[in-house]
């Protein structure tokens, strides 16, 4: 097997503005990233950008898996600690960002490298999203002490008589989906599911060769046990219980939301003890883990590995180097 360590890099510069390492929750995806980057030494630089939908939060790193000090130190990194977890980040600003940060990483020398699993953001980069109106936190809080009175089963029932299509594909529990697709209907007066069929936000221009990492379900399954009882070794109880001394922090908010942020904080709001926090988190890590495969199985990357392996990739860039200068 030839290895790229006796190319120089530098073509993918050439033939592609950046790259896209995407994967599972706990898939080595990140430290893929950082193996690629070391192993190149700089030859080109590269510089990443996290396409995680949590890594934005600042003051979230444990439960984020959020880079090191030192791993930022040797890789620049961008798109995370942008926000405070009180604020909201969505993926139509990701992918704003993105194409606002690729021509400057190149305009260095940089291979922008696009690392991450939150496949609505991979989504608003290469496909667009549909125009849709932004939050209104009055309109959520009427909707929410409805759904307090009636609860979300009857407010799913109301986005049945409402947006039929929509209400199918939502559990009757999925408040933050029913919570949306309601305020939507309000703020347009038109169904999310027509919405989402008209015009979107063009997609980015970009040369990127997409490699995904798709592990097997029993390597996922191992992969999240792990990851939730390293993180709870790291500290990550002790981050949570930080979150909620905070006064404008809440359960709602999407950054509590985020797996393992939830579960730990239903825990030291009594609703459970932290075994069941820990079997809660753990399982919605897999259930994460298993619609981002969905996703990534219907994209169609160009290079397909089944495990973070670094020989594999470099190879893999190789051979797609070789086939495009053909």
């Amino acid at each position: 097997m030839r290895s790229l360590s006796v190319l120089n890099p530098a073509p993918l510069l050439d033939r592609f503005d950046a790259l896209v390492i995407s994967g599972p929750t706990a898939s080595g995806k990140s430290a893929l990233a950082l193996q690629l980057a070391a192993h190149w030494g700089g030859q080109p630089p590269c510089e990443i950008m996290s396409m995680d939908s949590a890594q934005v939060y600042r003051g979230m790193d444990i439960g984020t898996a959020k880079p090191s000090p030192a791993e930022q130190a040797a890789v620049p990194h961008h798109l995370i600690d942008m926000i405070d977890p009180a604020e909201a980040y969505s993926a139509a600003q990701f992918a704003r960002d993105v194409q606002r940060l690729v021509p400057a990483i190149r305009a260095r020398g940089a291979l922008p490298l696009i690392v991450g699993g939150t496949m609505l953001y991979f989504k608003a980069l290469t496909e667009g999203l549909s125009n849709l109106p932004q939050a209104d936190a009055a309109l959520r809080a009427r909707i929410d002490a409805e759904a307090a009175a009636q609860g979300w089963p009857a407010m799913h029932a109301r986005l049945a008589a409402l947006d039929p299509a929509t209400a199918a594909r939502l559990a009757p529990n999925d408040k933050q989906r029913i919570q949306r697709a309601l305020e939507v209907i309000e703020l347009t007066g038109q169904p999310l599911s027509a919405l989402q069929r008209g015009s979107a936000n063009e997609p980015a221009a970009l040369r990127r060769l997409h490699i995904s990492i798709q592990p097997e379900r029993n390597l996922r399954r191992e992969a999240a046990e792990q990851r939730f009882d390293a993180m709870l070794a790291a500290g990550l109880l002790d981050e949570v219980r930080a979150l909620k001394e905070r006064a404008d922090l809440h359960a709602d908010l999407p950054s509590i939301r985020s797996v393992g942020y939830r579960q730990l904080w239903a825990h030291l709001d009594g609703q459970c003890d932290l075994a069941s926090a820990r079997e809660r988190a753990i399982t919605a890590t897999r259930q994460l883990a298993k619609r981002q495969m969905t996703w990534l199985r219907g994209l169609g990357a160009d290079v397909v590995l089944p495990a973070p392996s670094l020989p594999d990739l470099l190879a893999a860039l190789h051979a797609q180097l070789d086939a495009r200068t053909a």
